[in-house]
């Protein structure tokens, strides 16, 4: 079997289950549309369209993202763009006013229904379909309920069993069984889709997964499917050649596409997934279109992903408007599916940017300067904004503001963050008319020089507690002082905790660095002591935020100590490095 795309580093499957939470929305019901459409796949092999009331319809389609609540907001600027079609992964009592927005727009829905664990990693816990027939008969009672709710509505194009799931399992079993429950879960999905044929006969029924090695599972287990459904990125342009060599007898659609994603790009040098540039994301939209209309008579369209608004660390790599701004993106997908962009603003375009000096020691809490090159092509004034992601620190896909000034020329000082490890940096340039470049790069974080010499460094330290097992641990209180940045001391969860460094002999000291883990003390003293009895505070924090503290202290003595009053976490104290200079 040939693969398409592979699961790693997978982050749609985030994103699409922020669609489903959103769509739990509950909203009042709107007036009911006429009678709905009958949607066929005609026609022969190698020679198949799709019809809706006899006519032919290509799907020129988009993933829903936004809030239901925000339907009616969208749904014109999608219609704008030649969309025709949306594709979205839950059906529910909550689904009419999206399904009516739709119609109102000459919009349809391919309407999904969601089946663990779907996502390609895996999304929602594991199920073993050869024996809870519990979850099974709920889902049978289930989507059928739906479809019988909506078959009638104008909006309905087809319905989506699952999605991803065949190569999810791999997440859930492995050997024989994986192939038992790959076998068990497309014998279920057939069996749902001659439930909905019954309740529905005016409307197809496909099943959507990762990669086209799904297939042979729904050849010869799922027979009643109309069509087939694949997700697949970059590597979008090799289904045709699957499918030929696959000796298939069912056309397909693409469910997801677009630029390559995070599992399909090599890591840049600070082994982090290199994004493609703007430009690069939006000949990637081309690409896939023209490789899915290129395979005639086979591909009936696409729902390249994906129509969104989250502005984070999923939402820049793929959605056309982020935070609600457009990219080149979003007017490539427009020019795609055949609507006029002659007279629009468009965004402006970054064509580089760089970070000065070392990108892979770029010192915490200092100047970090980027050059960027943007221009903008209907001559806007552009403004720019610098954020980071801890991503792959934390896997926090949140976007975080650093602070910025613009010293013009393309110049911007940015107050390096205060946490070490790999941030990505973003650079959005705006154009003030709801446009948006977007250029991303890496920087390594690390603690800042210190002038002097390390006297803590493998000397013998002791701490109120220390954890002995879990996750990274035992993480000792030798952990703190053995200069490695990957090595931590952490306490038990409590108030107060405290570790401490014997330097051997009466040490004066100017200068202590602090370097946190994510569990960080908000208040805290530096203490020192002749016996390791009597102590005496040089310094005393009240702030704490975590990251780095670096200041400048006077104090003697042979002990050195953090002594931690307040955590700024629910997890206890947490230290990569205690250094004491002189």
């Amino acid at each position: 079997m040939t693969r398409t795309r592979t699961a790693p580093r997978r982050i749609a499957a985030p994103l699409t289950a922020g669609l489903l939470a959103a769509g739990a929305l509950a909203l009042p019901g709107q007036q009911a549309h006429a009678a709905g459409s009958v949607v066929k796949v005609t026609g022969a092999q190698g020679d198949w369209r799709l019809t809706v009331d006899g006519q032919p319809y290509q799907i020129k389609g988009l993933t829903w993202g936004p809030a239901i609540a925000d339907a009616g907001r969208h749904m014109p600027d999608l219609k704008s763009m030649g969309v025709n079609t949306i594709r979205t992964w839950g059906t529910d009592a909550t689904s009419k006013p999206l399904f009516d927005s739709a119609a109102a727009n000459g919009v349809k829905v391919i309407a999904g229904f969601w089946l663990q664990p779907g996502g390609g990693p895996g999304s929602g816990g594991c199920v073993n379909y050869r024996t809870d027939t519990a979850y099974k008969d709920q889902m049978l009672a289930e989507f059928p309920k739906w479809v019988a709710t909506y078959k009638d509505h104008p909006g309905v194009l087809m319905w989506n069993v699952g999605n991803e799931s065949v190569l999810g399992l791999q997440n859930c079993y492995s050997g024989d069984e994986l192939e038992r429950q790959r076998d068990a879960y497309t014998t279920f999905v057939n069996d749902i889709a001659k439930k909905i044929h019954g309740v529905d006969p005016d409307h197809p029924v496909t099943s959507t997964d990762a990669w086209t090695g799904a297939w042979p599972y729904y050849r010869k287990n799922a027979p009643d499917l109309d069509l087939y459904a694949v997700n697949s990125y970059n590597a979008v342009c090799d289904i045709k050649a699957t499918w030929e060599q696959g000796g298939y007898t069912k056309p397909y659609i693409v469910t997801e596409t677009g630029p390559a994603g995070e599992w399909e790009v090599p890591d840049d040098a600070n082994g982090v997934p290199e994004e493609p540039t703007d430009q690069a994301k939006a000949e990637g939209y081309t690409k896939a279109w023209n490789c899915v209309t290129g395979h005639k008579g086979v591909a009936l369209g696409a729902t390249m992903f994906h129509y969104g608004t989250e502005d984070d660390f999923g939402g820049v790599w793929f959605n056309l408007l982020p935070a609600g701004q457009k990219r080149l993106s979003y007017y490539a997908v427009k020019k795609a599916y055949g609507a006029d962009t002659s007279r629009d603003n468009t965004p402006p375009v970054i064509s580089s940017l760089a970070v000065d000096g070392d990108p892979a020691k770029v010192e915490a809490g200092r100047d970090l300067n980027l050059t960027v090159k943007a221009t903008d092509p209907d001559g806007d004034a552009i403004s720019y904004q610098v954020l980071g992601s801890t991503m792959y620190l934390d896997k926090d896909k949140g976007l975080i503001p650093l602070s910025a000034t613009d010293l013009g020329g393309g110049r911007l000082k940015v107050t390096a963050p205060d946490r070490p490890g790999v941030w990505k940096v973003y650079v959005k340039a705006t154009d003030g008319k709801g446009n948006v470049g977007i250029e991303t790069r890496s920087v390594r974080v690390v603690p800042p020089a210190v002038n002097g010499t390390n006297v803590a460094l493998g000397k013998t330290a002791t701490a109120s507690s220390y954890q002995t097992g879990g996750g990274d641990c035992p993480c000792t209180p030798a952990n703190a002082v053995d200069g490695k940045a990957d090595t931590r001391w952490a306490a038990d969860w409590s108030d107060p905790q405290w570790l401490q460094v014997d330097l051997g002999a009466s040490t004066p000291f100017t200068h202590v660095q602090l370097v946190w883990e994510a569990a960080y003390a908000k208040a805290y003293t530096i203490q020192t002591s002749d016996d390791g009895q009597n102590w005496r505070t040089v310094r005393e924090v009240t702030d704490g935020n975590g990251g780095v503290d670096d200041f400048d202290v006077s104090g003697t003595g042979r002990y050195v100590r953090v002594h931690g009053t307040a955590r700024g976490t629910g997890y206890g104290y947490s230290l990569y490095e205690f250094g004491v200079y002189r």
